[in-house]
């Protein structure tokens, strides 16, 4: 009951805002682009010591010298609470608006430049970590912000017609849609920081190993 409760809500948001959906995919992807094509632009020295900071993590992971598993997802979770919460606020705002468009193209920026400094040092082995250790909670944590951005952005555009343009309808039904979103989103972003916290440090481990053979050859 409360499952097709849930998906009907999601899909209901969906139809309603899927314009400001694509919009929302599109600047991500954007950001995305962006971080990728800053790590052609950095210079020698700054790869150089970025390189040696990822090169310390492999060594971290190799020899299980890291976080507390239990600390990590408190951690992250704390993290990714904080993040979908700041959008929540900023959603109940006029001025927060471009804020969270901001965050959405800087969380692409993230992506793209984490995933294509790998590639760029470590070519397709760089992939490959980028594979088990980026992509696998970013498949819950980026649809979970998309759909809280989009519910923001939805939101605030509603407030503006409200109060400015003298329509769009009760703003207590949508409220309580969008709060329930993020509610929900939440959940998600739980779900994803447990995985981040006990299920990707062993998958590191594993592709660190093989890295380290790697990063050893090159230097």
């Amino acid at each position: 009951m409360v499952r097709s409760k849930i998906g009907q809500t999601l899909q209901q948001n969906v139809r309603e805002n899927s314009s400001l959906y694509l919009f929302t995919i599109v600047l991500f992807i954007m950001g995305v682009g962006f971080g990728a094509v800053v790590v052609n632009s950095l210079g020698m020295t700054q790869k150089q010591e970025l390189f040696m900071y990822v090169s310390q993590f492999f060594h971290e992971l190799t020899n299980d010298d890291i976080t507390d598993p239990l600390r990590s997802f408190q951690s992250s979770l704390g993290h990714y609470l904080k993040y979908i919460g700041f959008m929540w606020i900023l959603g109940l705002s006029i001025i927060g608006l471009p804020l969270i468009l901001i965050m959405v193209f800087l969380k692409g920026v993230v992506v793209g430049f984490t995933v294509g400094f790998l590639v760029n040092q470590l070519q397709w082995k760089g992939l490959y970590f980028a594979a088990v250790s980026v992509l696998p909670q970013n498949l819950l944590v980026i649809p979970a912000m998309i759909i809280v951005a989009t519910a923001g952005i939805s939101f605030s555009l509603h407030l503006i017609q409200s109060r400015f343009m003298k329509k769009g309808g009760a703003l207590y039904p949508r409220f309580f849609v969008y709060s329930a979103l993020i509610l929900i989103m939440g959940v998600v972003m739980t779900v994803a920081a447990g995985f981040e916290a006990f299920v990707s440090p062993s998958l590191m481990k594993h592709a660190s190993a093989m890295l380290l053979k790697f990063i050893i050859i090159i230097i």
